[in-house]
């Protein structure tokens, strides 16, 4: 019965519920008033003339307006947060100060007498009901197994629109909502739901009042630039910002509370997306016979993932690393109607390449295999060069023989102007490209040999996005090796869909540059990182901060900044907005004859005439 009551009283609109509380509020004053004048003439006092009844109740006339200024009536009283207390006592000490003043004025003109006692016995009374009944109907009203909400964490919704108002709706059952932010300023003040509407600076004082320590981004249709800024802003609170899922799943009904996502640092690149040609991939995937090397790695899995899903004839997975090739068979397994073809070996052996390409018939080749960890890298230099320069003369040439339609080699743009190994043997590979390129078209095969060049990848092997994770993990500090540094970066889903469309649009001997936007700072990148952990960074403003971040300086053949171009002037556009083609360039040297060099030095194992003949072919060919 009891149960029952309960859920009567608490399926009341929330207009009565707050009209239950002002008459109760009104009634628990006079009496607190009247209590005080008793304790104070120490026996039952009896108000006997309107002077004496006005001074009763003009007490809880003031005391009310003042309580609903300070939000009182607007708390959800079943998750009244313990700190509410002290609100209800700095309303009670404005009311009773502002009803002493009137009560002084009225001695004046009425002649009524209030003794100087009654003020502080009324607001110590007034104050003890007016706490214990909020804390007693909260006890009473929240279920045994809603109990446990009362210790949760409040949150904050960024966004008072129609998204914003159905995600309170679902998430009230589970947590506590501290109010809407919104940049509306005709919106700030007003209440949507029951829910008060702040304006984002407001945002400080409502973590402070309600233990505030998420903010969910409810604005599906916010823009890259103003998400970054939001996130900005939020993480000098020390706050966790998350989001709703796309505008798909809201127009659908399919969001739930379970799917609001942590906001990636992929969603604060300022990247505007363009959707994948339908035409480009099935001219390149649909029906064909592919191989991808370096089919673990993370570019070469996403391009895996990406084209098990536009239905090729067979996919080969060419991988030297044996778990790694197990992985992405795996996952690919999964995949209906996919025939998949796990191929263990290196590139640099071209027996197993032939066999290979041979035996699956293959017509279209991604060459993603590489050593591609610049300082690694640097540090082998002798390995580097075989892997990425003769690694990808094999590959090259044995498809070359073998017939196959479309070549693809995975670049970077360390490969412009390089200062380090990695990117000086990814410059040959694009050259040795362009030099099977020529020899096709001169033979008139119609094979299209191409090379795709583009920025790092978030979240790609070796990329700074999983260290910075790590160290946030592990509480700083996060390194970085120059504050001025900066780097082009792309989300490795978006790379790999446009490899697969520029590879469609060769005409044989190309070099593609993928849009990758403005550059960003990595301290950004780092900042912004710690912030979505919910974290502050810590420096000489913001002693007090969670995460240091520390400039440990340049690693060896590390670039300040990278480029895409060597001549950004020259660039063409393309049938496809977010791919440019370089202007086709002469090459004043005999490819074979360096090859030749190189392989010579390799096999003496000197690596100083190594480095001198890789770096001097790039310097020719600058």
């Amino acid at each position: 019965m009891i149960d029952r009551a309960r859920a009567q009283i608490l399926s009341l609109p929330r207009r009565y519920k707050q009209a239950i509380l002002v008459v109760f509020d009104f009634f628990a004053l006079c009496l607190s008033l009247w209590a005080g004048f008793s304790l104070r003439y120490d026996g039952f006092y009896f108000p006997g003339t309107v002077g004496q009844i006005w001074v009763i109740v003009s007490a809880p006339l003031i005391t009310i307006p003042v309580f609903i200024r300070l939000g009182l009536y607007r708390a959800i009283v079943r998750y009244l947060p313990e700190r509410a207390m002290w609100t209800i006592l700095r309303a009670m000490l404005l009311a009773v100060m502002v009803w002493v003043v009137l009560i002084f004025l009225s001695q004046i003109a009425f002649h009524i007498v209030v003794p100087r006692s009654v003020p502080i016995i009324y607001l110590g009374i007034g104050t003890f009901i007016i706490a214990g009944s909020r804390f007693a109907a909260k006890w009473a009203f929240l279920p045994h197994f809603d109990k446990k909400l009362v210790e949760q964490k409040a949150v904050v919704i960024y966004g008072a629109g129609d998204a914003g108002l159905q995600l309170a709706q679902s998430l009230r059952s589970t947590h506590r909502i501290a109010g809407f932010l919104d940049d509306n300023r005709l919106l700030h003040r007003r209440e949507i739901g029951g829910i008060k509407v702040y304006a984002p600076e407001r945002l400080g004082d409502l973590a402070s009042e309600y233990g505030v320590s998420d903010v969910i981004l409810s604005i599906p249709s916010l823009t890259a630039q103003r998400r970054k800024e939001i996130v900005a802003s939020v993480g000098t609170y020390g706050l966790k910002i998350r989001a709703l899922p796309s505008i798909v799943d809201l127009v659908t009904g399919k969001y739930l509370v379970s799917q609001i996502k942590e906001i990636d640092v992929v969603e604060l690149l300022g990247r505007s997306s363009v959707p994948p040609d339908p035409t480009l991939i099935r001219q390149l995937v649909v029906g064909r016979s592919i191989m991808v090397t370096g089919a673990g790695g993370s570019i070469g899995s996403e391009l895996c993932r990406k084209i098990a899903l536009w239905k090729p004839q067979r996919l080969v997975l060419l991988e030297a690393n044996e778990f790694a090739l197990y992985q992405i068979e795996q996952q690919l397994a999964e995949v209906p109607d996919l025939i998949v073809v796990p191929v263990l070996g290196s590139v640099a052996d071209p027996t197993r390449i032939d066999e290979a390409l041979r035996r699956n018939d293959v017509q279209v080749v991604f060459h993603a295999a590489a050593h591609k960890h610049v300082p690694l890298v640097e540090a082998n230099a002798l390995e580097g060069i075989k892997n990425n320069v003769f690694g990808t003369a094999t590959v090259a040439e044995s498809a070359f023989a073998q017939g196959v339609e479309h070549f693809v080699l995975i670049s970077t743009d360390k490969a412009v102007r390089p200062t380090n190994v990695m990117g000086a043997t990814k410059r040959w590979a694009e050259l040795i490209v362009g030099d099977v390129a020529a020899r096709a078209g001169e033979r008139g095969t119609g094979q299209q040999f191409c090379a795709v060049r583009f920025g790092n990848v978030l979240g790609s092997n070796g990329s700074v996005v999983p260290l910075f994770k790590k160290q946030i993990a592990n509480g700083g500090p996060v390194t970085l090796t120059d504050a001025a540094m900066t780097r082009y970066f792309m989300s490795i889903e978006e790379a790999a869909e446009l490899i697969v469309q520029a590879g469609a649009l060769s005409r044989g001997g190309d070099v593609f540059l993928l849009d990758m936007g403005e550059p960003m700072l990595i301290s950004e990148l780092a900042e912004n990182m710690v912030r979505l952990a919910g974290l502050t960074v810590r420096s000489e403003a913001n002693p007090g901060g969670d995460i240091e971040i520390v400039v440990t300086g340049k690693r060896p053949g590390e670039k300040l900044y990278e480029e895409l171009f060597y001549d950004a002037s020259s660039a063409q556009v393309t049938e496809h907005a977010k791919i440019m083609r370089a202007a086709s360039r002469e090459v004043p040297v005999d490819i074979s004859t360096s090859l030749a060099a190189l392989s010579s030095a390799l096999e003496a194992n000197d690596e100083a005439r190594a480095r001198h003949i890789l770096f001097e072919l790039v310097a020719a060919t600058g």
